[in-house]
Parts: structure tokens; sequence; C-alpha cells
């Protein structure tokens, strides 16, 4: 009922645009649109002059590549929802352009290392961040003789559920959302092996995520694929609509689900991500946050972008910050929403524990930067996983082929021809 009553009220205001009215698109469903949708409500109910924001749900357009003016997406969603990362403007350059200050300083350290370009500039608003954690379905481990009070701290405690799972009828023990930033980024970043490395020559970054930790987790989840024990979907929300629907007993995905979970009725536990205790050096804290951000896109005249800089101070305000964590278990941008973080329904371990993170200072920061290189290494990494899923193809080979393809030059395009023969001399 709040989701019609909210969507009745949006739809009012967009049947009275105004000429310098914004468009928001966004993906969302759910308790998080809801509070999305009573927040645009309220930022409305207080303009006056510069316009008011107006929601659009992606899955309802013909044609994504008319720009609205904001979008909050993640980068992996990048063609579905404006087209192409080329037609965003960088956050911080709009705001300064309206005369509004905007560093990193104004985040959690590693909230901000997630948005931030290599200079340490905002480049979108940190909305919908999450870190990976495990999401263990309590009923599921109860049908099947097994401790629904443990958590798997390992990936080899993982195994041994997933297999007593398996035995004991579960058709889907384990699945995955965000496999890439899951299972690629953070699980390399967890045991010291960069994601990003400088290049012998010059001061290039290259990706590097072919080391032994990835080689030796790729494979264990192709042996764990091929046993039933894990399903593999390129698709996160298919994972993500299974797991909350009871099918699938774990799920290695975003923490915001917890609270997701939780609404669905599902007794639930959450886990830190697994972790292997036999390489050196593992910290498994060591974690990278990440989700869908407020992006400003390009396509519009400057004076239409006034209500867009007015609704991200909006979204900046301590009081409006709590009320979106709180009510969307997305992580807080900043220490002043922490409060309305511990009150999201977070088990106390997991809030501790994700608070000591975003705190860490970023220092020689090796992640995988928004834009067309991190985009690159997501598709051809899902390429190559492809062939060890459905072929024989090796862990090692299928990491080093992402590698090789991610870091070539790009093509150098075909000189047009003048349409003239050439002249023998």
């Amino acid at each position: 009922m709040k989701t019609i009553f909210l969507s009745i009220a949006l739809g009012l205001v967009a049947s009275n645009a105004g000429a310098h009215d914004v468009t928001l698109r966004h993906r969302l469903d759910g308790p998080a649109l809801d509070v999305l949708a009573s927040l645009v409500v309220r930022f409305n109910g207080e303009q006056k002059a510069t316009g008011k924001v107006m929601l659009q749900d992606v899955r309802g357009l013909e044609d994504v590549r008319e720009p609205p003016h904001l979008a909050l997406f993640d980068p992996d969603d990048t063609v579905e929802l404006i087209g192409t990362l080329a037609r965003v403007r960088p956050l911080h350059d709009v705001m300064r352009e309206a005369g509004v200050a905007l560093g990193a300083n104004q985040f959690y350290p590693q909230v901000a290392d997630a948005v931030t370009d290599a200079r340490g500039r905002v480049q979108a608003l940190p909305l919908a961040m999450t870190l990976p954690v495990l999401l263990i379905n309590r009923v599921q481990l109860t049908k099947a003789g097994l401790d629904a009070t443990a958590l798997p701290k390992t990936w080899w405690d993982v195994q041994k559920v997933a297999g007593a799972l398996y035995e004991n009828g579960s058709t889907c023990p384990l699945t995955s959302t965000r496999f890439a930033w899951i299972h690629l980024e953070n699980v390399s970043v967890q045991h010291g092996a960069p994601v990003m490395a400088v290049a012998s020559k010059g001061n290039d970054s290259r990706v590097a995520v072919n080391s032994l930790v990835s080689v030796k987790h790729l494979a264990l989840l192709a042996s764990w694929q091929k046993s039933r024990y894990f399903h593999y979907s390129d698709n996160g929300e298919e994972s993500r609509r299974r797991f909350l629907a009871g099918e699938c007993a774990m799920l290695t995905g975003e923490s915001s689900l917890y609270v997701a979970a939780k609404r669905a009725g599902l007794e639930v536990m959450v886990a830190p991500l697994p972790h292997y205790d036999d390489v050196y050096g593992v910290q498994p804290e060591d974690l990278l946050p990440d989700g869908a951000a407020l992006w400003v896109v390009e396509g519009h005249k400057k004076k239409d972008y006034q209500a867009a800089v007015q609704f991200v101070k909006f979204m900046l305000r301590p009081d409006v910050q709590q009320t979106w964590v709180r009510g969307t278990g997305y992580l807080p941008m900043a220490p002043l929403a922490a409060g309305a973080f511990r009150a999201s329904g977070f088990p106390p371990s997991l809030l501790e524990s994700a608070e000591r993170r975003l705190s860490v200072p970023v220092k020689g920061s090796t992640r995988a930067r928004i834009g067309g290189l991190r985009e690159r290494l997501h598709k051809f990494f899902g390429e190559e996983v492809a062939f060890v899923w459905n072929s024989d193809r090796p862990a090692k080979q299928a990491l080093d082929t992402t590698v090789q393809r991610v870091n070539a030059p790009p093509p150098t395009p075909t000189p047009k021809s003048s349409g003239k023969a050439a002249t023998k001399k």
C-alpha cells in the first residue's frame, strides 16, 4: 500500500513537471524504493524555485539512451540504465560549478574510495554501498541436520556445509550475486593480492587478478559447480530471487540483502565473507565496499541541473542519511549515519566489523576504479568463467586470458580512405 501511495504521489508530481524538474532513473524495488520515493516526496515538498525530482524506473523504458539527469546504478548496470558510462559527469565538477564543496573527506575513507578517481575526486554519491557477506537460511540447515547456529569461517567450512546440504536433498546449496566483485576482487584483496598493479614500465596500472589465490579459488568453485554444491548465474538478480524465495540455502552477496531477507520472512544468519586460513597474511576484514551510486548524466543544459545539485545536498543531510540507511540496510556514507546503521537490524558482529573497515584510511588503493577498465574486467572475466563452468578449461587459463584481454591496448582505428588512388612516383 505504501508503494502504491508513493507512486501516485510521484505521478502527480510528474504530471505537473516544470521546465527545470529532473528525472532520477533507477531499478530499485521493495523497501529501498519505498524509502527513496518517500524522500523524493519530502524533497519536492521543500522545493520552491529550482525544480523537483521525478523517479523513473528503467524497467518501464523502451529506450534508455534518452538521458535522465540523475541515475542510481551500479557500474555493472551502466548499459542497461543509460547506455554508456561515457555519458556521466563527475559529481565534483557539477557541485563545484554550483558553488558547493564536495570532497572525499565528507565520507568514510573506504566508501569514498569506491567512487573517487585516481586523484581522489568524487565521481558520484555513494548512496547504496554494501560489503560482501555470506547469508545462510537457518531452516535449510536444520532440515539437513546441521548446526543452525554455527557460522562457516573459511571456504573449507563452506564446502562441508554445502556438501551436507546437497547430500540431504538441497537443490541449491550455494549461489552468488555480483560474482566478479565478490569472488575475484574481494577474495584477492582479503589475501593480499592486488586487483591492480603498476606496470613494470611507466606508471600505468594494469589488472593483476591471476594471482595464486584467485586461481585456487576459481578452481575450487568450479569443482563445487560440477558437484552441484554451487550454482552460478551471470545474472545477480536470479540468484538474489532464488535465495529470497527460499530455494538456495546459502548466498554470497551484498550485506543489504540481510534486511531484505528478514523482511521476506526468512530465518537468516549473516557471516563475514569466508577466507582461506592456509594463505599467509590473510586479512579477512579487508573488503571492498561497492554498489550503486547516484550519478549525474550528460545531455542537459547547465541550468537544468540546479534541482539535481539541490537533491544531492538534500541526500547529504544527516537526518536524510539516517532515514536512508535505517530503511534500506545500505552502508552509511559517513560516521554521522552510523547510529542509523546500528538500528537497521544487522547482527552486532557485522556492524562492528563493517564500521572498522569503513574507517580504515586508504593508502595505495589497489582496487579497480570505476570506468572502462573495470567494465572490461567484469565483462571479460564473465566470458572466460563461462568456459570454466561449461568445459574443462582450467581456472588459471581463464584468469590469464582475462588479464591479457583487459590489459591489451585498444585496437588502432583504421584510417578512412580518401577515395583517391595512390600515385606512384
